[in-house]
């Protein structure tokens, strides 16, 4: 049930979200405004899943956890303080972006410099949009103490509130603007502000307000801070990975940023309706099971949730390769966007494609190691992943010249070796025991994708045959293949024996 208000509140934010980026890269096209927009939020929104929604989410619940089961009475204590340190350290962050923005930019987008007008224009983007960082992550820090509380809605339904917020912008105030971008960036700086506001009722009725206290010797305090240093790394590698693409695309012909862009956001409609879902709703039950010294549920826990990320990630990814370009052409081929964005655009979809389960697979594998606090050894992971991630990048992108397609390849390759390093470690420490009937899984996994994808290729058309229709009809034949396709999947899972509704019970 917890897992269902997840990826439903998620669902309607990823879909608004693709509303968001349908209207802002149609307003645009994929021209300078755009790729200084889409590079330059990409270094606070990389901060804020790193320092909230990442790091600082799977440092801070298993520590409240374990003061709910252990030390009750003083779990206002450790709230108050927390917040007053996450505060204080966001705020010199955001003073520094703010002061050194031209820095920022030159480390961020280092192809950026040297032409005066993008130059300008991610100053100015960054000054307006890094404060989103601050608020953002007293967003996370919110939902970190309500989903603890098995409050999920609320946490899941605030994204709505900045895609909506974006959508406003673009739509009524970018076009009264010279230079349109401006106005989605202040849209983002009001989205941070209404983010929080919505938050103060839900604490309130649970009476978990936090206070501003600032005591960093407060023992919650340090574990936390112990558990999030190593996770910055650790539980923000796709994040890290994607900025270190984000760089080198600045340096890539203009365009490459926004085809990247347009592939990440189509990656995230499964990875946030059901990757990070679940992973949001099994760290507090992980956490819990670790302060028990429930094993067994552990690692049933875990198991459950490695097969149930495979059920939903390998559709989802013969569906994103075989109707990369119809999918991109459908959504954003409109305005300034052309075909040939649509076309460049759908080959770094396919490439981030297959990595989708491996993503996925991270979102799962990485809480298992801070729900026991024990944040070290995917931090060496993930460092080793980073490494091998920037090395690819350029070997793919730029030596072999296969561009933005080799950044996203690379993404995928690493990823891979970040999820079977974990998967490793996690069995050589006893903490995951596969429960049985995992050939049996694999088989009827296998027949029911090749269903799937002989579906697929035979009913399937090609982007040149689409383009003759309108949007509508564009539209309803993306949703027939997807619903379709879903339905026929299940089916064969069905009659192999597998029902997706006891894996969601």
């Amino acid at each position: 049930m917890s897992g269902g208000l997840v990826s439903f509140w998620t669902f309607v934010s990823r879909i608004l979200g693709l509303v968001r980026d349908i209207v802002i890269t149609g307003l645009l096209g994929a021209g300078v405004a755009l790729d200084t927009f889409v590079v330059i939020m990409k270094i606070p929104s990389v901060f804020r899943r790193l320092f909230a929604e990442g790091a600082f989410n799977q440092a801070f619940v298993p520590v409240l956890a374990e003061y709910k089961e252990k030390n009750q009475s003083q779990i206002e204590s450790l709230i108050n303080n927390t917040f007053g340190t996450l505060c204080a350290i966001l705020l010199l962050v955001t003073i520094l972006a703010l002061l050194f923005a031209p820095i920022f930019v030159l480390i961020f987008a280092p192809g950026f410099y040297t032409e005066p007008l993008k130059k300008e224009l991610a100053i100015d983007i960054l000054q307006i949009t890094f404060p989103y960082l601050f608020f953002v992550s007293i967003v996370a820090f919110s939902g970190s103490i309500l989903n603890s509380y098995q409050k999920f809605s609320l946490p899941a339904l605030t994204p709505l509130f900045y895609n909506l917020s974006l959508i406003v912008a673009a739509v009524w105030f970018a076009p009264q603007l010279e230079v349109p971008i401006y106005a989605i960036a202040w849209g983002v700086f009001g989205a941070g502000i209404i983010q929080v506001l919505i938050q103060i009722p839900a604490l309130a009725r649970i009476g978990l307000l936090p206070k501003l206290q600032l005591n960093m010797q407060h023992p919650g305090v340090r574990k936390v801070v112990y558990l999030m240093i190593p996770g910055i790394i650790a539980g923000g590698v796709s994040q890290i990975n994607m900025l270190i693409d984000t760089i080198l695309a600045s340096l890539l012909p203009t365009g490459s940023p926004s085809w990247l862009y347009v592939s990440d956001r189509l990656m995230q409609l499964p990875l946030g309706i059901f990757a990070i879902a679940i992973g949001t709703v099994i760290l507090p039950r992980l956490s819990s099971l670790f302060v028990t010294e429930d094993k067994i549920s552990f690692s049933n826990t875990l198991d459950w949730s490695i097969r149930l990320i495979l059920l939903i990630g390998v559709p989802a990814v013969i569906g994103l390769i075989m109707l990369a370009e119809p999918i991109i052409l459908t959504l954003f081929e409109r305005g300034e966007f052309n075909s040939q964005d649509s076309l460049q655009a759908s080959y770094s979809l396919i490439a981030l494609a297959f990595g989708l389960v491996a993503f996925m697979l991270i979102k799962i594998l990485t809480p298992s190691f801070f729900a026991r606090q024990e944040p070290k050894k995917p931090m060496f992971v993930a460092l080793a992943s980073m490494i091998l991630n920037a090395l690819l990048a350029w070997y793919l992108g730029f030596s072999l010249g296969y561009g933005h397609i080799g950044l996203a390849l690379a993404s995928s390759i690493s990823a891979f070796f970040t999820v079977i390093t974990l998967l490793v470690l996690l069995k050589l420490e006893d903490v995951y025991r596969p429960s049985s009937g995992w050939l049996m899984f694999w088989l009827r996994l296998i027949f029911a994708s090749l269903i799937l994808m002989v579906f697929l290729g035979y009913f399937g058309q090609d982007a040149i045959s689409l383009r003759k229709f309108s949007n509508l009809t564009q539209i309803i034949y993306i949703l027939k293949m997807v619903f379709l396709g879903m339905g026929l999947y299940i089916v064969a899972l069905r009659l192999t024996g597998i029902r997706i509704k006891d894996f969601l019970n």
